[in-house]
């Protein structure tokens, strides 16, 4: 944390002038990294940084709670969809960073889809995690297809979030839809259903359920087994050889923000690299946005995984969003298991 603050406070001191005043954030990342920015932040710039932390479906449901009176000025992190979805609903402010042309072109397009009220921060891919040990002794094999979470044998043993709250359940739906086709992805996730021991309100619920032995499969972002592992857990990470789909981790400025100028200096700083890299720090493993930013050995490579040819701004549709994930509610979630 300290050589982090440091770093911080170099970049800050090279920015200029510290920040005033206030900013309200929601964030969307796993809490270490909430924690490590809004401590580094606050203390290099001077800003009082207020911060709660939710999961995206949340905060995209707080937002459009708020949206008369909003209370909050920036949203950091989480899947994109519900951004996009924010962007389309006139929740975030439209705002053309400088620092655009230094992303990557997929943290561009997201950008541009959203007509520039949000932008792509972080990548990550969606697979599983597995507790080895767990499989071992239960006599299972590793799951390597999507096919392979139906088999009986898994019964009770898959975690996955549910798709109301969590931004990783949604885009595990709107992935297999996109692979599948939609009947036979419904089919799919009722098949599923039967071997879920558990939904969980959020994405990375599973996967810690995975390293602690409490299920044996879970269907997360793969960037979250890393840390888990170097805290000693057994946990390990796969993507499927039938093709998945990856989250575009984004950043939007509330519209209607009560601390608009400060908002903006911190939405700069988090795009630049040593800012980015603060994620490797706080043992988050996603593919940072800056092309500049260092990336940790520990990132998935991206070149070795099967992706399809995932539709942001379709499947980032509120009213796509809102049909898929009601249907799944009426045709899978109220089924026995």
């Amino acid at each position: 944390m300290k050589k982090w603050i440091l770093t911080a406070a170099a970049l800050a001191a090279s920015m200029g002038a510290a920040a005033q005043g206030q900013v309200n954030i929601i964030c969307s990342v796993q809490a270490e990294w909430c924690n490590m920015i809004s401590t580094v932040y606050a203390r290099t710039t001077g800003a009082k940084v207020n911060m709660s932390l939710k999961g995206s479906g949340e905060a995209l449901a707080q937002l459009m709670a708020e949206k008369d009176n909003p209370k909050t000025d920036i949203w950091f992190g989480g899947t994109g969809d519900p951004h996009l979805q924010a962007a389309e609903q006139g929740l975030s402010l439209e705002y053309k960073s400088p620092t655009l042309a230094q992303l990557h072109p997929w943290a561009q397009q997201q950008a541009q889809q959203s007509g520039y009220r949000t932008v792509g921060i972080y990548s990550g891919p969606l697979g599983f995690g597995y507790n080895p040990e767990l499989l071992a002794k239960k006599k299972l094999a590793v799951p390597k297809t999507w096919g392979d979470l139906l088999k009986p044998e898994y019964k009770g043993d898959v975690q996955v979030a549910n798709p109301a709250s969590s931004g990783t359940a949604y885009t595990m739906i709107a992935t297999l839809v996109q692979l599948m086709g939609e009947e036979k992805a419904f089919d799919y996730l009722k098949g599923l259903h039967k071997n879920v021991s558990q939904y969980t309100r959020s994405g990375t619920g599973p996967i810690k359920a995975v390293a602690r032995g409490e299920t044996a499969v879970s269907i997360s972002f793969v960037h979250d087994g890393p840390g888990e592992k170097m805290q000693g857990f057994p946990v390990e990470t796969i993507t499927p050889a039938d093709g998945t789909g990856a989250e575009i981790g984004s950043m939007s400025l509330i519209k209607g923000a009560r601390n608009l100028e400060a908002a903006k200096k911190f939405y700069e700083w988090a795009l630049t690299p040593a800012a980015q890299e603060m994620a490797a720090a706080a043992k988050q493993f996603q593919l940072p946005s800056n092309k500049s930013a260092k990336v940790d050995a520990r990132v998935p490579d991206f070149k070795k995984i099967k992706f399809i040819n995932y539709d942001y701004a379709k499947y980032g549709a509120s009213t796509e969003r809102r049909r898929l994930i009601s249907r799944w509610e009426k045709e899978v979630n109220s089924l026995p298991r």
